[in-house]
């Protein structure tokens, strides 16, 4: 290691304290000195005085990152101050420590800052071509994520709408700007809406656009969305959120590719391939009359359903790759790499948030860690627990009260508990899927003539209505 300091007793103090066979240690009295010594004997760690007669040490560490950009640099002063230790961080230090310094910490930042220069580099030898992929490229090659670019590659050409289904994060938006390059209408307009972004007030108007005069503020006729997106594609992204009006109208161009801007009567027609996107269930929308049938059906043509990350772990690797060099490249950064145990803690967490987590969590930790090697706490800390809730069951809300004279139910005691358990259970899933027979019969696993019998038996026909309306 390369000790810089122009006070000779420093670099005495140094030679004394590192005197371990593990450790040699070369010494530079000023920066020109110390710049010749790293072109001479390449040190695994240099360990700099900010403030030196003639080049500063800010200087130099500059020039220790231009000519060895795997070098780590512990930058030490006697005069330290918020300035000073912004400056020395922004320039690349793995560290700052003020004179006079403990020992047994100054070992230790020694050893940390020797094993970072190790993962460094070694990590020089991975290949980062993938920084200069296209943006909008699908990364993996799991199972899973294969078989959703198998279905991109059969309705890509065709203008069949579709609907991406998963949960946040998962690359939906990605997906669709997948189908639609890769279609017959590339280079025709792709715009996206995120209908959850938008208050339900305003997104018909987005969507519709509107004339002048319309509202308070509307002083010029604008185009909407689907006016806009005439030709090509439209992506609306977590349709779910979507209010019952503006489904209406968003059928309606469905069916027959007509609407009216809002507040106008001029009836516009559009061609727009929809693609739409939810994390939500539709059917159990449906089910609740929050989404309408209709419209869930002329969306569905085609469904693709992206798998959580947790379901495609084998893409980890090449995904913390990919958004490592995407990053490093946005923030101007030369070279970051990951260290082997970073990995295995990447494998291990569960990815509530999916792709979206994992990229931005890789981005904070190329801005934050030192060294340029991201260790594992410098991505833990900002990996949320799973929170998945517990799938609802009906179950969850059913008792069954034991007769207390056992007597009395004497050979009997099994059918009169089980028949109360089932009368309960029925009528709690018919309550909560709004007397659907066909939805509920499904959710229970029964044929619909016997839940028919069922209802007539325990007397259900007062409770829900029959006929599911």
């Amino acid at each position: 290691m390369l000790v810089v300091d122009d006070e000779e007793n420093v670099r005495y103090s140094f030679q004394k304290m590192l005197r371990e066979p593990t450790y040699q240690v070369l010494v530079a009295a000023d920066g020109m000195e110390a710049l010749a010594a790293v072109q001479r004997r390449e040190p695994d760690l240099a360990i700099l005085d900010i403030q030196m007669p003639g080049m500063s040490g800010l200087e130099v560490l500059e020039h220790f990152k231009r000519s060895a950009p795997n070098l780590p640099v512990l930058v030490i002063t006697a005069h330290g101050d918020s300035e000073r230790v912004i400056s020395a961080m922004k320039h690349g230090a793995y560290d700052y420590i003020e004179k006079p310094f403990d020992i047994p910490r100054m070992k230790g930042l020694i050893d940390d800052a020797l094993e970072v220069g190790r993962l460094q580099r070694a990590g020089r030898r991975v290949e980062h071509s993938v920084a200069t992929d296209s943006p909008d490229r699908i990364i993996g090659n799991s199972s899973a994520i294969q078989e959703v670019c198998k279905l991109v590659g059969r309705v890509a050409a065709s203008d069949a709408n579709v609907l991406l289904v998963g949960e946040s994060g998962t690359g939906k938006e990605l997906v669709a700007r997948a189908i639609y390059q890769h279609g017959q209408a590339a280079g025709t307009p792709f715009l996206a809406v995120n209908c959850a972004a938008i208050p339900e007030t305003l997104l018909e108007s987005e969507l519709f656009g509107y004339e002048r005069g319309a509202f308070t503020g509307a002083v010029k006729r604008r185009a909407g969305k689907f006016e806009l997106a005439d030709g090509g594609t439209l992506f609306l992204d977590e349709i779910g959120d979507m209010c019952q009006a503006t489904q209406a109208k968003v059928l309606r161009v469905l069916q027959e590719g007509t609407f009216e801007r809002l507040g106008g009567e001029e009836t516009v027609r559009v061609h727009v391939r929809l693609i739409a996107a939810t994390n939500h269930n539709l059917e159990e929308a449906i089910a609740s009359k929050q989404f309408r049938e209709d419209l869930y059906y002329r969306l569905r043509v085609i469904t693709i359903t992206l798998p959580p990350l947790r379901e495609r772990r084998e893409d980890l690797p090449e995904l913390t790759r990919y958004f490592v060099a995407k990053h490093c490249r946005q923030y101007k950064k030369e070279f970051v790499s990951v260290a082997p145990e970073t990995m295995q803690v990447l494998l291990q967490h569960d990815w509530p948030g999916n792709v979206r987590e994992l990229e931005n969590t890789l981005k904070r930790a190329i801005l934050l860690c030192r060294g340029n090697v991201i260790r594992p706490h410098d991505v833990a800390a900002n990996l949320r627990p799973a929170s998945r809730p517990k799938p609802d069951s009906p179950l969850d809300h059913l008792t069954v009260r034991v007769p207390t004279d056992l007597e009395s139910h004497a050979g009997k005691l099994y059918d009169v508990v089980t028949s109360e358990l089932e009368r309960k259970l029925i009528a709690d899933v018919l309550r909560r899927v709004r007397g659907n027979q066909v939805h509920a019969a499904r959710l229970l696993g029964i044929s619909r003539v016997m839940l028919h019998d069922r209802i007539k038996k325990y007397g259900l026909k007062t409770e829900i209505s029959i006929d599911g309306h």
